[in-house]
């Protein structure tokens, strides 16, 4: 494949994993929320945020974090010069803190889709704010390689 419609797809991937990651600790936030709600509205509540948890988790975000996983080592094949890279190897130790992320966020997911809903959200809410910078961080660095490499290749 070219390389960059697999620049293309290697991003696309990349915004779509990170988007589910976002939205996720939302929902778990908002369902931890939902349980202290009266009976009948935490019942509707619950279903419904489970319903869309697992769209969006089996739909969108593991398909993305798989697709990922195929094309960044497809462009390192293609680009080998950037092994040399000292932020290369940076990004690829983010890139393997984000995948420990996504299991732990996984971990969660499989909690409360059996109505195990014991994290609290305050301590949910501190980690989706680390998730942020960690993710941000991650994709800035992306940008810069695609900036380098665009100029070089």
């Amino acid at each position: 494949m070219p390389l960059l419609p697999l620049k293309a797809l290697h991003i696309i991937f990349i915004v779509t994993w990170f988007a589910g990651l976002f939205y996720i600790v939302r929902l778990f936030i908002y369902q931890c929320e939902a349980q202290t709600r009266p009976p009948q509205e935490r019942d509707i509540l619950t279903k419904q945020f489970k319903l869309m948890s697992r769209r969006l988790w089996k739909g969108i975000t593991w398909p993305s974090a798989i697709l990922t996983a195929i094309t960044g080592p497809w462009l390192l094949m293609q680009i080998p010069g950037y092994l040399d890279q000292p932020w290369m190897h940076l990004k690829l130790s983010l890139v393997v803190l984000l995948y420990a992320y996504h299991l732990y966020c996984h971990k969660i997911f499989s909690e409360q889709q059996k109505d195990n809903v014991n994290h609290a959200g305050h301590v949910q809410a501190t980690f989706f704010r680390i998730s942020t910078i960690s993710d941000f961080h991650e994709l800035s660095s992306f940008t810069r390689s695609a900036k380098f490499s665009s100029c070089c290749s």
